[in-house]
């Protein structure tokens, strides 16, 4: 029996981290898994957080108001891709700043969720996709999961991708980033290539 080959998937690949220089691990992770995806035939759309201006959400009213040209543009790559990945290091427990005023302005009322009083309760609208996270720290990743219950990650994965609708969400950790074994880091590279072949 031949195994089939997998769909061929669009993808939003995330880069969340301020620094997009390509010596960074988390830009390193995003080329090796387009490369892996792209190899495999899938389409990426790439998107480097640090060479964006977005400011945070200051208010309710900012949150509710038309979005920006560079925002809407964002907003109508995630509704095509079939696949979010999202990648960003872990700063002081937490996504940084830039990547959180990403989250912010794109994840909004009418293309994350619905709006206040169009449905009960909050309704996600991205469902039929799926999503995974990788972060990358300064610790090592089991000391981040057990001890710190990976906070800095389930806020992304669960607290603005799980109710946006996106099934399944699967997650990554890496680290200690500036650890200094080279090997470990080509280990981490070449399992981000495989994720991207699969498109998972």
């Amino acid at each position: 029996m031949t195994a089939q080959a997998p769909a061929k998937r669009r993808i939003l690949l995330v880069n969340g981290h301020p620094d997009p220089r390509p010596d960074r691990l988390c830009s390193a992770l995003a080329s090796a898994y387009a490369e892996g995806a792209t190899a495999a035939g899938h389409i990426v759309r790439r998107v480097e957080v640090g060479a964006l201006d977005l400011p945070s959400i200051g208010s309710q009213a900012d949150f509710m108001a038309e979005p920006g040209p560079v925002v809407a543009e964002l907003q109508q790559a995630l509704r095509e891709a079939d696949h979010l990945v999202l990648i960003y290091p872990l700063w002081l427990g937490a996504p940084p700043a830039a990547f959180k005023a990403f989250l912010e302005q794109v994840f909004r009322y009418g293309v994350a969720l619905s709006a206040p009083g169009e449905a009960k309760g909050v309704k996600g609208l991205l469902s039929g996709r799926s999503a995974r996270v990788i972060v990358t720290m300064g610790m090592p990743a089991a000391i981040f999961r057990l001890v710190f219950f990976a906070h800095g990650l389930k806020c992304v994965s669960r607290g603005v991708l799980w109710v946006s609708g996106f099934r399944p969400i699967r997650e990554t950790a890496f680290g200690p980033a500036e650890g200094r074994d080279p090997g470990r880091r080509l280990q981490w590279l070449a399992r981000a290539r495989r994720l991207g072949a699969a498109a998972v």
